[in-house]
């Protein structure tokens, strides 16, 4: 697929092995890797770098291979999901950065533009959560309440 605010295409990315059978080396079972994502949840960590220690830490390739589940869904079946999901609150947080360095550096107009750009994502992907019912229908996006919640 192409980019979203460039001319370009998309970059390669890698690719999980299709490998269907349990490698050797993990020694977890499937209750043990979830009681591992809750613990792991409870430090306050996102979905994305709950896998990423698995991953480095643990040896677990895959969480929905063993398990039969994703992450997001072992953490909504123990009642530990978050409130406004993870890509909202990482663009929300860029939108932050970038304000902060807008306001030591003016005349900074390529930081400006990424700033719009930023901007248009987030209204893009909470218009896609209020209707697919993750976000509530009144839910309004502010910067002074972004840069107090997170």
């Amino acid at each position: 697929m192409a980019r979203m605010h460039s001319r370009k295409k998309g970059k390669a990315g890698s690719k999980k092995p299709s490998a269907k059978k349990l490698q050797p080396w993990i020694s977890y079972g499937p209750e043990e890797i979830e009681q591992l994502i809750v613990k792991i949840s409870k430090t306050g960590k996102p979905t994305a770098q709950i896998g990423l220690i698995l991953r480095d830490s643990y040896g677990i390739p895959d969480v929905h291979k063993l398990t039969g589940k994703k992450i997001a869904q072992i953490l909504k079946a123990h009642k530990i999901e978050q409130k406004i999901p993870e890509d909202l609150t990482s663009l929300i947080r860029k939108e932050i950065t970038i304000i902060k360095h807008l306001e030591s550096n003016k005349h900074d107009m390529p930081s400006r533009r990424g700033l719009q750009l930023t901007e248009s994502k987030i209204k893009r992907l909470t218009k896609y959560y209020k209707r697919n019912g993750v976000l509530p229908a009144d839910w309004k996006y502010s910067r002074e309440q972004a840069k107090i919640t997170i």
